[in-house]
């Protein structure tokens, strides 16, 4: 039982690497202003459209592959990844870095912290 417990601990450890750290939102916040970056939301269209952050732009998670060229001019910026509760952005996050996205990162707890922060959300 030990030993899946590890093997679990260490899979978990090397997909986080592989997806970058993840920053709070407040570090989100910070880097893209600073360095004009953008909040990429990878929800469906039903939960973005009840309440997102202002000017994220959205491309749910199974069509990002397809869409990623969306994000050209993006490679070397900040791209947060947003998701729900910050598990899916994981994923996504991978897949920007392995198409060349070098600045994309998760948003630690995604909207559910977001909204915990009462930081403000636009809705559609």
């Amino acid at each position: 039982m030990l030993a899946l417990v590890a093997t679990l601990v260490m899979l978990f450890m090397h997909e986080s690497r592989k997806a970058g750290p993840a920053v709070t939102p407040q570090q989100a916040i910070n880097l893209v202003n600073s360095s004009d970056g953008i909040f990429l939301d990878i929800r469906e269209g039903a939960e973005f459209n009840k309440g997102h952050i202002a000017d994220a732009r959205h491309i749910p998670l199974a069509q990002l592959a397809n869409r990623s060229a969306e994000l050209a001019g993006y490679e070397e910026k900040p791209v947060i990844v947003v998701c729900r509760l910050g598990q899916s952005s994981g994923a996504a996050t991978r897949q920007l870095r392995e198409a060349g996205f070098s600045g994309a990162q998760k948003m630690a707890g995604g909207m559910m912290e977001w909204n915990a922060m009462k930081l403000p959300v636009v809705s559609t």
